[in-house]
């Protein structure tokens, strides 16, 4: 793991070394796990990570609910409608006057939540700020959950999301690019396609309705769940399944795997998953099998296609985006 995170290193001054934490909504960070006893996520390698170091880690969607051990402490999303959903149902599962913290760092919207827990009809007790992070103190109340899901339309689908879903609300620019960039290439005749981070199944869906045979993945609960919802909405079949990159699927392979990829977890850039989902996409496309990405224009994609593919083009450049195939020969 990286180096402490400013949020943990708050929740380290403020709770000492005898912390007893159960967090929701967690980074990646060892003092933070060394000083939990359980985890809530909707990240399934995170929680992956937690259970192979001997905690117990559970998704929100996870029924029966685990059991609460340990000071409940939520970390504040960059969504700030997931913050809320996070808020509603810590209060849904909970009982009644529960004591909950809330940390986060002040670039990502921390200091919102007195607002947000007033508006909640929450209590709010500032109990530490430090490193450019805050800590408050609140306490569940009898509440609704929030019913965050939204509802919307798009490329003749309706698509069903949910905040912290990559393009919660509408259809990426990109995603939209590498639709149109395919569509007149696709065979008539039925692929096995895998959807790498299918986030609200926009491109699940789209692949569906003309007849192909969908797997979608996402290391996401929330966006599974928006996917599997898609589906549905639409009368249309597939696979959905939280994973890790390939990590769910063994030695399956597909006759296309297509991808928006992303490189933002929160507010940091990463290649991590970008990158191994190009090296290990031979090991997952059958003979002739084809890799579809689209990403933003300064993104060193091609490079990298270069090494793993030799045999790569591109598809579409609109100078914001840029849709790359590669072909397995």
């Amino acid at each position: 793991m990286s180096a402490q995170l400013p949020a943990c290193q708050l929740l380290e001054r403020f709770y000492g070394q005898s912390a007893n934490l159960w967090p929701v909504a967690p980074p990646a960070d060892a003092w933070l796990q060394a000083h939990s006893t359980a985890m809530i996520s909707d990240h399934v390698a995170l929680r992956e990570q937690w259970v192979a170091g001997g905690k117990v880690a559970a998704s929100p969607f996870d029924v029966p609910f685990v059991e609460q051990t340990g000071q409940i402490v939520l970390f504040w999303p960059k969504a700030h409608q997931l913050g809320i959903w996070w808020l509603t149902w810590l209060c849904h599962v909970l009982p009644d006057n529960t004591p909950v913290d809330v940390v986060g760092e002040h670039q990502g919207g921390v200091k919102r939540v007195p607002k947000i827990l007033s508006e909640l009809g929450m209590r709010c007790d500032k109990l530490d700020n430090a490193r450019r992070c805050s800590l408050f103190a609140t306490r569940t109340i009898a509440m609704e959950q929030d019913n965050a899901w939204q509802t919307f339309e798009a490329l003749d689908l309706k698509l069903v999301s949910h905040p912290g879903v990559f393009g919660h609300g509408k259809v990426d620019e990109g995603t939209r690019l590498m639709l149109e960039s395919i569509e007149a290439s696709l065979p008539k005749k039925p692929l096995n396609v895998l959807d790498m981070g299918c986030g609200d199944g926009i491109i699940s869906a789209w692949l569906a309705e003309r007849g192909h045979q969908v797997t979608a993945v996402d290391v996401s609960a929330f966006a599974a769940e928006a996917c599997r919802r898609t589906l549905a909405a639409n009368q249309l079949k597939g696979r959905v399944l939280e994973s890790d990159v390939y990590s769910a699927l063994e030695d399956e392979q597909f006759d296309l795997i297509i991808s928006n990829p992303p490189f933002h977890q929160e507010r940091e850039i990463t290649y991590g998953p970008s990158q191994r989902l190009i090296s290990e996409a031979p090991a997952h496309l059958r003979a002739g099998g084809r890799l579809v990405i689209v990403a933003n224009g300064f993104l060193p994609y091609p490079d990298h296609l270069q090494r793993v593919f030799q045999d790569f083009e591109t598809l579409a450049d609109n100078r914001r985006f840029k849709v790359y195939r590669a072909n397995k020969s």
